[in-house]
């Protein structure tokens, strides 16, 4: 708990720790984070980053403690957790050759919605606008196992953006997408994020974190690296460090261009 007086952070993890089959994959992470922030979760392979993500999520057991607002996430009722978390997963599976709108639509599930073609009008407003952002209404009525990889990545961050959560967590979501898709789908995470959600976002991308994002996260081998904006958070140090690279570090229409530009 918070002592009386002092405002809770909107989000914080403190000593955060993750071990699966019997190795420490996330070491005693503590971050406190604000609202209206896009970030950045970056480090090599096998850092943690996605772990990191799926503990916030509830899906894998762990050590620390994880609040929101305040409220420890572990101790919300499922229904009021999964309208306060939306959790975008790698990969996008999708079976069932449902239209993209009802895919989209089924964010709203936590909100009380059961059928995804029968839609209030808050939840069709909802939906209509994750669509928007996503740049997926052309694809509404598309069964989704006819979508491309990239269409498909696409529709399913408009679910997690139809459930209009504080908090957006989204594994490497421009990972299938052309580089036009990859800035759309940056800039709408960033424009969340600055209507009133926190959003972290995991990439391996560093020149679409530099560009994007307000505040970087560095994960190496499970341990907090580096915090802060891109200028600190992946200064030429920390890139070597790190990732063991040189990059190439500028700017471009007043914003930071990081791309890695050589092994050292």
């Amino acid at each position: 708990m918070t002592a009386p007086g002092v405002t809770a952070p909107f989000f914080e993890i403190a000593g955060l720790s993750v071990a699966l089959g019997g190795r420490t994959v996330v070491d005693a992470v503590s971050l406190a984070l604000p609202r209206q922030a896009l970030v950045g979760i970056v480090g090599p392979n096998g850092a943690g980053k996605t772990s990191l993500l799926r503990a916030i999520a509830g899906l894998v057991p762990h050590a620390g403690r994880i609040a929101l607002e305040g409220a420890e996430l572990a101790a919300l009722a499922p229904g009021l957790r999964a309208r306060r978390v939306a959790y975008l997963p790698q990969g996008h599976p999708m079976h069932w050759p449902l239209p993209a709108r009802e895919v989209a639509a089924l964010g709203r599930y936590p909100h009380g919605v059961r059928d995804p073609a029968r839609l209030d009008a808050a939840s069709e407003a909802a939906v209509l606008k994750a669509m928007r952002l996503t740049d997926t209404l052309s694809l509404a009525d598309r069964p989704v196992t006819e979508l491309s990889g990239g269409e498909r990545a696409r529709v399913a961050l408009a679910r997690v953006f139809a459930v209009e959560a504080p908090l957006v967590l989204a594994d490497e979501p421009t990972a299938a997408l052309d580089p036009r898709h990859q800035i759309e789908l940056m800039a709408a995470l960033r424009r969340t994020a600055e209507e009133g959600a926190l959003v972290l976002a995991v990439t391996h991308d560093l020149a679409l974190a530099a560009r994007f994002c307000h505040h970087i996260v560095v994960l190496d081998q499970g341990r907090l690296a580096a915090s802060g904006p891109a200028s600190e958070a992946l200064s030429g140090a920390v890139l070597a460090a790190v990732f063991g690279v040189r990059a190439f570090e500028g700017r471009q229409d007043g914003l930071p261009v990081v791309v890695p530009w050589a092994v050292l």
